[in-house]
């Protein structure tokens, strides 16, 4: 995690579609970049064709290397491509220290070219080719401006031919000579971890007298600090000061060296020795001995053991967020109605009662197995999405809302379809009432996103940021946590013992049941307004009124086949309508300027301001604390936390005090700079509430259930030298 002006490098980036019109270059403030494919044609096969992107910067300013240090992004590309074409990633020389202040920013000045391959198969179109790119950056001295520019190249392909001499181009000759290489097969890199220091040990063969190491990961060694340089007889110690946030060692170290000369290696060194099991701790990453040829360093055998530790603790977070999902008042009313429905069942027989219960989580599982695969794939697709990210489409929220609404009907004695109506319809929970339970929990998993119990938060961020085996495997442990208190009673039919005997108190029981299910209705509906404002209201409403008419035909004609016609033909207008209240919610939104939101916002807002990166920064360069309320309107945990903590008299005064700011990032609608600043802090959704405490790098982050004390007792670390000086 990075602090100040790294906010500021969350801002989202534009990715509205390419022009009918690009060039190979283009100039933006304080910036010129330019597309380059040096050779006239692009060569079939081997070898891979040279590109790149071609940086000029005004004097004084910077962009980014791939780890930007304590503030900024790098430099990324999308391309559209001609079938049989592809591209590498970019290549990135070795970069600059860029002291700003009391941070350390790593990245170029003057100019810099960012080199990448271009590989076209057998398959590929003779001829002319098209290759279009979308190049986003950020360019920063005392501010930042984030840019981007469509860049577009036409090329020949020649499938027959291949160059017969090598690249002359000077300026690519220069910057391939840059780029980090493996280190030579004799050489050696390992590390070891002290209480403030990182010693990174290396073997190149000759006495290094300079040296630089640049971290390929965030957050491992204090970016600002000198790197103390002890040449040895064959190589060098570089002592490391670690980062004020590391709190365990890590398993690998990664990065680039940058040696006298010129010379820039990849590395990715291991501890020298491990003493204990708990020593080092993987880092976001599963830790592998590198396969890059000539990076030789010693591995560790204890290493497979770091990552399972870390992975279980991981599953463990999970399966213990799920269970605490089942007393969140979201998940509450389909728990019940579940409840209801084992009570009916109560004296089954024992397999049907399991079978019922392993459906369900069967449900449950599935459902989570299908959001993640839709985040997961809009991710890949270039989409940047946190976890509960349905719920910011009112579409979605509207159908929820008016499938809840539909089943409070039935429940409330209007028609009868059964309790098997938590999703799929009436006629599926008929043919099996498996499908019933299935159904539900599918119904379970769709209420209980927008709620991130405790312990859930840090293992849905940790796992969002691995590969997709290990991200399924979290969120399996978490179903599996959600299904577990329904499939245990199931499981043991000695305990339905305990439950009451069916009978005509049923009836009224599935009456009440209603209520919370009406109540989850309010609020909904609450949320949509909230976040897409009050023109969609007649649309949400008008989608009631029609609810009510087909659980009219239903209730009057119960056993008519045309009855049943007209009550879908009416559900299908209910969908049509959610799609015209996304549309009125589009042109409010479009006819309202951010300004004037903001605006009104604050309005209402007290002491609380509207959130965005610039304003934290201004802030922040005064040197005031920060306090921010990462919260969503859907989010029912945020709103307990704001009533029972952060509203609370005390804890406003205490604020007060220590003259802290407060600001709110409202996430009820997609935000990209909210998105990006969340996964920064390692989180995936909300609620995040985070204090930036000036002249320290970290900011401190709390739980996602507070206290007033929790909160209180965060505001006591402030250094008591900044709370006087800000007053």
């Amino acid at each position: 995690m990075r602090t100040l002006r790294q906010i500021i490098t969350v801002l989202f980036l534009i990715s509205a579609g390419f022009p009918l019109f690009a060039a190979s270059s283009a100039d933006a403030p304080h910036i010129h970049v330019e597309l380059l494919i040096p050779r006239d044609k692009l060569f079939v096969g081997r070898p891979l064709n040279d590109a790149g992107f071609y940086f000029k910067l005004e004097r004084g300013w910077h962009i980014y290397w791939k780890n930007a240090g304590d503030a900024g992004f790098p430099p990324d590309v999308s391309w559209n491509l001609p079938a049989g074409i592809t591209s590498g990633a970019l290549e990135f020389p070795a970069p600059h220290r860029l002291k700003l202040g009391s941070l350390m920013d790593y990245g170029y000045e003057d100019e810099v070219l960012l080199p990448l391959k271009i590989r076209v198969d057998a398959s590929a179109k003779a001829g002319p080719a098209t290759l279009h790119a979308k190049l986003s950056w950020l360019v920063c001295s005392d501010s930042c401006i984030p840019g981007n520019a469509d860049l577009e190249i036409v090329k020949d392909v020649d499938p027959d031919s291949h160059p017969s001499e090598p690249l002359s181009d000077p300026l690519f000759n220069h910057y391939l000579k840059l780029i980090p290489r493996p280190l030579p097969a004799s050489a050696n890199a390992v590390f070891q971890a002290a209480k403030n220091l990182i010693h990174l040990t290396v073997e190149t063969g000759q006495q290094e007298k300079s040296a630089v190491f640049f971290s390929s990961d965030p957050d491992i060694i204090d970016n600002p600090s000198p790197q103390k340089l002890t040449p040895t007889p064959t190589g060098l110690v570089l002592d490391l000061k670690k980062d004020a946030a590391l709190s365990a060692n890590p398993a690998q170290l990664k990065g680039v060296l940058e040696l006298s000369g010129g010379r820039a290696f990849e590395l990715a060194a291991l501890p020298a020795a491990v003493t204990s099991p708990t020593s080092f701790i993987p880092a976001a990453a599963p830790v592998t001995p590198s396969s890059t040829p000539g990076i030789a360093a010693k591995p560790s055998a204890s290493a497979p053991a770091f990552i399972w530790a870390v992975l279980l603790r991981a599953f463990g977070l999970a399966f213990i967020g799920g269970l605490l999902l089942n007393l969140m008042p979201c998940v509450f009313p389909v728990l019940f109605l579940k409840g209801l429905a084992l009570v009916n069942s109560g004296n089954e027989e024992r397999s049907k009662l399991r079978a019922h219960g392993l459906v369900y989580a069967a449900g449950i599982v599935v459902s989570f197995w299908a959001l993640v695969a839709v985040l997961l794939g809009l991710r890949a697709a270039g989409a940047t999405l946190g976890w509960g990210f349905q719920f910011q489409s009112p579409v979605f929220l509207a159908l929820i809302t008016g499938l809840l609404f539909f089943l409070g009907l039935s429940l409330a004695g209007q028609f009868e379809i059964g309790l098997t109506l938590t999703s799929a319809g009436g006629t599926l929970a008929q043919k099996s009432r498996y499908t019933g339970s299935f159904f539900t929990g599918v119904l379970a998993v769709v209420v209980a996103t927008p709620c991130a119990a405790p312990f859930m938060g840090a293992a849905i961020g940790y796992a969002l940021a691995q590969s997709a085996a290990i991200t399924f495997a979290v969120f399996t442990a978490l179903a599996l946590g959600l299904a577990a208190p329904y499939v245990a009673l199931t499981l043991q039919p000695a305990w339905t013992r305990w439950l009451p005997k069916p009978g005509a108190w049923m009836e009224v029981l599935r009456q009440a049941v209603a209520v919370p299910i009406f109540a989850t209705v309010i609020w909904l509906s609450w949320v949509l307004t909230k976040g897409h404002g009050a023109d969609i209201l007649w649309t949400l409403l008008g989608s009631f009124l029609l609810l009510a008419v087909a659980g009219w035909f239903l209730g009057r004609w119960p056993a008519k086949r045309w009855a049943t016609a007209v009550a879908a033909l009416i559900l299908l207008a209910v969908v049509a309508l959610a799609f015209v209240g996304q549309k009125v919610a589009t042109d409010a939104n479009e006819s309202l300027s951010r300004s004037e939101k903001t605006g009104a916002d604050s309005a209402n807002a007290g002491d609380w301001e509207p959130w965005s990166t610039q304003i934290q920064a201004a802030y922040q360069s005064q040197g005031r604390p920060v306090f921010v309320d990462f919260t969503a309107a859907w989010c029912l945990s945020c709103q307990v936390n704001e009533r029972v903590a952060l509203n609370q008299p005390q804890v406003q005064q205490a604020f007060h005090s220590a003259n802290v700011v407060l600001l709110r990032a409202d996430w009820t609608r997609h935000d990209e700079a909210i998105t990006r600043t969340l996964t920064t802090l390692g989180r995936s959704g909300v609620p995040a509430y985070v204090l930036y405490i000036p002249e320290q790098h970290e900011p401190l982050l709390l739980p996602e259930v507070l206290s007033p004390s929790i909160v209180i007792n965060a505001l006591n670390t402030l250094p008591k030298t900044v709370s006087a000086a800000t007053h």
